[in-house]
Protein backbone atom coordinates (compact mmCIF):
# COMPACT_ATOMS: atom_id res chain seq x y z
CA UNK A 1 0.00 0.00 0.00
CA UNK A 2 1.77 3.31 -1.30
CA UNK A 3 1.40 6.50 0.88
CA UNK A 4 -1.27 8.89 -1.26
CA UNK A 5 -2.59 12.51 -0.49
CA UNK A 6 -6.33 12.13 -0.82
CA UNK A 7 -7.89 14.73 1.51
CA UNK A 8 -11.17 13.37 2.12
CA UNK A 9 -9.44 10.22 3.20
CA UNK A 10 -8.15 9.71 7.22
CA UNK A 11 -5.66 7.24 7.21
CA UNK A 12 -6.24 4.76 9.97
CA UNK A 13 -3.28 2.03 8.12
CA UNK A 14 0.16 3.21 8.41
CA UNK A 15 3.31 1.75 6.86
CA UNK A 16 6.77 2.44 9.28
CA UNK A 17 9.45 3.19 6.98
CA UNK A 18 12.61 4.09 9.44
CA UNK A 19 16.11 3.56 7.79
CA UNK A 20 15.03 3.73 4.16
CA UNK A 21 17.58 1.98 2.08
CA UNK A 22 18.24 -1.44 -0.04
CA UNK A 23 16.65 -4.32 2.12
CA UNK A 24 19.72 -6.16 2.73
CA UNK A 25 20.74 -3.08 4.66
CA UNK A 26 17.84 -3.08 6.66
CA UNK A 27 18.54 -6.47 7.26
CA UNK A 28 21.72 -5.69 8.58
CA UNK A 29 20.76 -3.77 11.03
CA UNK A 30 18.32 -6.38 12.69
CA UNK A 31 21.66 -8.33 13.85
CA UNK A 32 23.07 -5.33 16.45
CA UNK A 33 19.33 -4.39 17.40
CA UNK A 34 18.36 -7.53 18.11
CA UNK A 35 21.61 -8.68 19.99
CA UNK A 36 20.90 -5.24 22.31
CA UNK A 37 17.41 -6.57 22.77
CA UNK A 38 17.96 -10.09 24.07
CA UNK A 39 20.53 -8.62 25.94
CA UNK A 40 18.80 -5.66 27.85
CA UNK A 41 15.55 -8.25 28.32
CA UNK A 42 17.48 -10.66 29.92
CA UNK A 43 19.96 -8.12 32.22
CA UNK A 44 16.01 -6.50 33.35
CA UNK A 45 14.56 -9.49 33.72
CA UNK A 46 17.46 -10.78 36.18
CA UNK A 47 17.38 -7.42 37.62
CA UNK A 48 13.99 -7.31 39.01
CA UNK A 49 13.78 -10.70 39.87
CA UNK A 50 16.63 -10.84 41.63
CA UNK A 51 15.96 -7.76 43.80
CA UNK A 52 11.86 -8.23 44.44
CA UNK A 53 13.14 -12.35 45.44
CA UNK A 54 15.41 -10.67 48.40
CA UNK A 55 13.65 -8.63 50.86
CA UNK A 56 17.13 -7.38 51.91
CA UNK A 57 17.17 -5.40 49.01
CA UNK A 58 13.78 -3.78 49.51
CA UNK A 59 15.20 -0.49 50.74
CA UNK A 60 14.55 2.73 48.79
CA UNK A 61 17.06 3.02 46.31
CA UNK A 62 17.02 -1.00 45.19
CA UNK A 63 13.29 -0.39 44.80
CA UNK A 64 13.92 2.61 42.15
CA UNK A 65 16.49 0.57 40.37
CA UNK A 66 13.95 -2.34 40.14
CA UNK A 67 11.57 0.06 38.82
CA UNK A 68 13.74 1.48 36.16
CA UNK A 69 14.48 -1.66 35.03
CA UNK A 70 10.23 -2.69 35.10
CA UNK A 71 10.23 0.79 32.70
CA UNK A 72 12.70 -0.58 30.42
CA UNK A 73 11.87 -3.40 29.86
CA UNK A 74 8.31 -2.84 29.22
CA UNK A 75 9.21 -0.40 26.50
CA UNK A 76 11.57 -2.69 25.26
CA UNK A 77 8.62 -5.56 24.78
CA UNK A 78 6.16 -3.41 23.51
CA UNK A 79 8.21 -1.13 21.12
CA UNK A 80 11.03 -3.40 19.80
CA UNK A 81 9.91 -6.29 18.77
CA UNK A 82 7.84 -5.02 16.05
CA UNK A 83 10.74 -2.86 14.68
CA UNK A 84 12.97 -6.07 14.52
CA UNK A 85 10.21 -7.75 12.40
CA UNK A 86 10.06 -4.85 9.59
CA UNK A 87 13.62 -4.68 9.47
CA UNK A 88 14.12 -8.60 8.77
CA UNK A 89 10.92 -9.47 7.30
CA UNK A 90 9.44 -6.50 6.04
CA UNK A 91 6.46 -6.34 8.09
CA UNK A 92 5.87 -2.82 8.49
CA UNK A 93 2.18 -2.02 8.80
CA UNK A 94 0.30 -1.14 11.83
CA UNK A 95 -2.86 0.30 12.51
CA UNK A 96 -3.64 3.68 13.82
CA UNK A 97 -5.17 2.08 17.47
CA UNK A 98 -1.76 -0.25 17.53
CA UNK A 99 0.13 3.02 16.65
CA UNK A 100 -1.29 5.29 19.58
CA UNK A 101 -0.74 2.47 21.84
CA UNK A 102 2.69 2.54 20.97
CA UNK A 103 3.20 5.69 21.35
CA UNK A 104 1.34 6.21 25.05
CA UNK A 105 3.98 3.69 26.29
CA UNK A 106 6.87 5.40 24.72
CA UNK A 107 5.97 8.53 26.49
CA UNK A 108 5.02 7.35 29.70
CA UNK A 109 8.89 5.00 29.67
CA UNK A 110 10.05 8.31 28.40
CA UNK A 111 8.81 10.23 30.85
CA UNK A 112 9.09 8.22 34.52
CA UNK A 113 12.73 6.98 33.15
CA UNK A 114 13.39 11.01 33.65
CA UNK A 115 11.18 10.59 37.18
CA UNK A 116 12.65 7.99 38.28
CA UNK A 117 16.30 9.75 38.03
CA UNK A 118 14.88 12.35 39.79
CA UNK A 119 13.53 10.03 42.89
CA UNK A 120 17.30 8.47 42.64
CA UNK A 121 18.69 11.92 43.49
CA UNK A 122 16.59 12.92 46.46
CA UNK A 123 17.51 9.37 47.44
CA UNK A 124 21.22 10.08 47.86
CA UNK A 125 20.44 13.77 48.84
CA UNK A 126 18.64 12.36 52.19
CA UNK A 127 21.22 9.70 52.52
CA UNK A 128 23.96 11.88 52.16
CA UNK A 129 22.99 15.55 53.52
CA UNK A 130 20.43 14.30 55.84
CA UNK A 131 21.37 10.76 57.52
CA UNK A 132 19.90 11.22 60.74
CA UNK A 133 16.17 11.66 58.84
CA UNK A 134 16.77 9.80 56.17
CA UNK A 135 13.84 7.00 57.22
CA UNK A 136 11.77 9.50 57.71
CA UNK A 137 12.11 11.56 54.24
CA UNK A 138 12.39 7.65 52.35
CA UNK A 139 9.50 6.69 54.31
CA UNK A 140 6.57 5.95 52.03
CA UNK A 141 4.14 8.66 53.67
CA UNK A 142 6.89 11.10 53.75
CA UNK A 143 8.07 10.07 50.02
CA UNK A 144 4.84 10.08 48.90
CA UNK A 145 4.30 13.63 48.50
CA UNK A 146 7.46 13.52 45.93
CA UNK A 147 5.60 10.81 43.55
CA UNK A 148 1.84 11.97 43.31
CA UNK A 149 3.14 16.24 41.69
CA UNK A 150 5.57 13.97 38.85
CA UNK A 151 2.94 11.02 38.72
CA UNK A 152 0.14 13.28 37.80
CA UNK A 153 2.35 15.65 35.81
CA UNK A 154 3.34 12.56 33.64
CA UNK A 155 0.21 11.28 33.05
CA UNK A 156 -1.33 14.59 32.26
CA UNK A 157 0.99 15.41 29.48
CA UNK A 158 0.88 12.08 27.80
CA UNK A 159 -2.58 11.35 27.94
CA UNK A 160 -3.17 14.79 26.02
CA UNK A 161 -0.29 14.31 23.68
CA UNK A 162 -1.81 10.78 22.67
CA UNK A 163 -5.27 12.12 22.97
CA UNK A 164 -4.94 14.94 20.80
CA UNK A 165 -2.71 12.69 18.44
CA UNK A 166 -5.76 10.16 18.10
CA UNK A 167 -8.34 13.02 17.15
CA UNK A 168 -6.19 14.44 13.84
CA UNK A 169 -7.25 13.29 10.40
CA UNK A 170 -3.83 11.95 8.14
CA UNK A 171 -4.33 12.27 4.66
CA UNK A 172 -0.80 13.42 4.17
CA UNK A 173 0.64 10.30 3.83
CA UNK A 174 -0.22 6.85 5.52
CA UNK A 175 3.85 6.56 5.44
CA UNK A 176 5.27 6.95 8.62
CA UNK A 177 9.43 8.05 8.57
CA UNK A 178 10.61 5.78 11.50
CA UNK A 179 10.61 2.53 12.87
CA UNK A 180 8.06 2.85 15.78
CA UNK A 181 5.17 5.13 16.28
CA UNK A 182 7.44 8.37 18.30
CA UNK A 183 4.91 11.66 18.36
CA UNK A 184 6.49 13.82 15.66
CA UNK A 185 6.72 10.82 13.35
CA UNK A 186 2.86 10.70 13.54
CA UNK A 187 1.39 13.92 13.69
CA UNK A 188 3.57 15.61 10.85
CA UNK A 189 1.32 13.42 8.55
CA UNK A 190 -1.56 15.08 9.75
CA UNK A 191 -4.14 17.35 7.55
CA UNK A 192 -4.40 21.07 8.71
CA UNK A 193 -2.24 22.69 11.65
CA UNK A 194 -0.46 20.71 13.89
CA UNK A 195 0.75 23.47 15.89
CA UNK A 196 -0.59 23.07 19.22
CA UNK A 197 0.46 19.31 18.60
CA UNK A 198 4.34 20.31 18.24
CA UNK A 199 4.15 22.91 20.99
CA UNK A 200 2.54 20.48 23.63
CA UNK A 201 5.25 18.06 22.54
CA UNK A 202 7.88 20.74 23.08
CA UNK A 203 6.46 21.95 26.43
CA UNK A 204 6.36 17.89 27.40
CA UNK A 205 9.87 17.53 26.53
CA UNK A 206 10.64 20.24 28.57
CA UNK A 207 8.77 20.19 31.64
CA UNK A 208 9.32 16.61 32.15
CA UNK A 209 13.06 15.26 31.58
CA UNK A 210 14.35 19.05 31.34
CA UNK A 211 13.32 19.65 34.38
CA UNK A 212 13.44 16.50 35.84
CA UNK A 213 17.18 16.96 34.87
CA UNK A 214 17.34 19.88 36.49
CA UNK A 215 16.29 19.09 39.72
CA UNK A 216 18.83 16.16 39.42
CA UNK A 217 21.61 18.48 39.30
CA UNK A 218 20.20 20.54 41.82
CA UNK A 219 20.57 17.77 44.23
CA UNK A 220 23.69 16.48 43.45
CA UNK A 221 25.05 19.92 43.74
CA UNK A 222 24.20 20.38 47.27
CA UNK A 223 25.71 16.69 47.98
CA UNK A 224 28.58 17.87 46.38
CA UNK A 225 28.54 21.15 48.40
CA UNK A 226 27.41 19.11 51.67
CA UNK A 227 30.28 16.37 51.05
CA UNK A 228 33.16 19.04 50.68
CA UNK A 229 31.66 21.36 53.82
CA UNK A 230 32.09 18.13 56.06
CA UNK A 231 34.99 17.01 55.19
CA UNK A 232 34.38 13.54 54.66
CA UNK A 233 35.57 11.32 52.23
CA UNK A 234 33.82 11.93 48.77
CA UNK A 235 35.25 9.24 46.16
CA UNK A 236 32.02 7.32 46.50
CA UNK A 237 29.42 10.15 46.64
CA UNK A 238 31.48 11.75 43.56
CA UNK A 239 31.09 8.61 41.74
CA UNK A 240 27.99 8.11 42.58
CA UNK A 241 26.53 11.33 41.44
CA UNK A 242 28.86 11.72 38.24
CA UNK A 243 27.52 8.44 37.03
CA UNK A 244 23.74 9.59 38.02
CA UNK A 245 24.58 12.87 35.54
CA UNK A 246 26.49 11.76 32.72
CA UNK A 247 23.43 9.14 32.57
CA UNK A 248 20.64 11.79 32.77
CA UNK A 249 22.84 13.82 29.82
CA UNK A 250 22.93 11.54 27.62
CA UNK A 251 19.24 10.37 27.59
CA UNK A 252 18.04 14.05 27.81
CA UNK A 253 20.32 14.88 24.83
CA UNK A 254 19.17 12.03 22.80
CA UNK A 255 15.76 12.66 23.39
CA UNK A 256 15.92 16.50 22.49
CA UNK A 257 17.86 15.65 19.53
CA UNK A 258 15.24 13.21 18.33
CA UNK A 259 12.68 15.31 18.87
CA UNK A 260 14.21 19.04 17.34
CA UNK A 261 15.62 17.25 14.62
CA UNK A 262 11.95 16.85 13.38
CA UNK A 263 12.36 20.73 12.38
CA UNK A 264 14.67 19.72 9.20
CA UNK A 265 13.33 17.81 6.92
CA UNK A 266 16.09 15.73 4.42
CA UNK A 267 16.77 11.87 4.13
CA UNK A 268 20.01 12.56 5.59
CA UNK A 269 18.46 13.79 8.68
CA UNK A 270 16.10 10.94 8.28
CA UNK A 271 18.02 8.43 8.90
CA UNK A 272 19.65 9.90 11.96
CA UNK A 273 16.89 11.23 13.45
CA UNK A 274 15.55 7.30 13.39
CA UNK A 275 18.93 6.22 14.56
CA UNK A 276 19.23 8.16 17.17
CA UNK A 277 15.30 7.61 18.19
CA UNK A 278 16.21 4.05 18.11
CA UNK A 279 19.51 4.47 20.79
CA UNK A 280 17.00 6.60 23.22
CA UNK A 281 15.01 3.31 23.14
CA UNK A 282 17.23 0.42 23.56
CA UNK A 283 20.52 2.35 24.79
CA UNK A 284 19.23 2.61 28.75
CA UNK A 285 17.83 -0.80 28.54
CA UNK A 286 21.24 -2.18 27.76
CA UNK A 287 22.81 0.15 30.25
CA UNK A 288 20.75 0.58 33.15
CA UNK A 289 21.30 -2.89 34.87
CA UNK A 290 25.34 -2.51 34.72
CA UNK A 291 24.80 1.02 35.40
CA UNK A 292 22.42 1.01 38.28
CA UNK A 293 22.72 -3.20 38.88
CA UNK A 294 26.30 -4.20 39.17
CA UNK A 295 27.78 -0.87 40.65
CA UNK A 296 25.37 -1.32 43.25
CA UNK A 297 26.98 -2.89 45.87
CA UNK A 298 24.38 -4.70 47.97
CA UNK A 299 22.78 -6.06 44.18
CA UNK A 300 26.11 -6.91 43.25
CA UNK A 301 26.50 -9.40 45.94
CA UNK A 302 23.48 -10.77 45.75
CA UNK A 303 24.00 -11.39 42.18
CA UNK A 304 27.41 -12.86 42.61
CA UNK A 305 25.33 -15.55 45.76
CA UNK A 306 23.24 -16.42 42.98
CA UNK A 307 25.42 -17.01 40.22
CA UNK A 308 27.60 -18.92 43.09
CA UNK A 309 24.89 -21.18 44.09
CA UNK A 310 23.49 -22.18 40.10
CA UNK A 311 27.07 -23.43 40.00
CA UNK A 312 27.13 -25.04 42.86
CA UNK A 313 23.45 -26.90 42.51
CA UNK A 314 24.71 -28.72 39.47
CA UNK A 315 27.17 -30.73 41.65
CA UNK A 316 24.57 -31.89 43.93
Amino acid sequence: MQGYTARNVSHTDFILIGFSGPAVWRQYLFIPFFITFVFSVIANIILVFIIILNRALHSPMCLLICAMSFVDLSVIIFCVPNMLFSLLLNWNHISLLGCLVQMFFLLIAGAFQSTIFMWMALDRYFAICTPLHYTKHMGFPSFLKFVIIPVLRNAIIVLTLVGLAGSLSYCQSNEIDHCFCEHMALVTLACGSIQINSILGLVGAFCVPTADFFLVTASYIKIFVSVFKSGKSSQKALSTCITHIMVTTVSLILLLTSYLSYRVNNSIVSNSRTLISTMYLLIPGCFNPLIYGIRTKEIRQHIMKTLKFSKITPNH
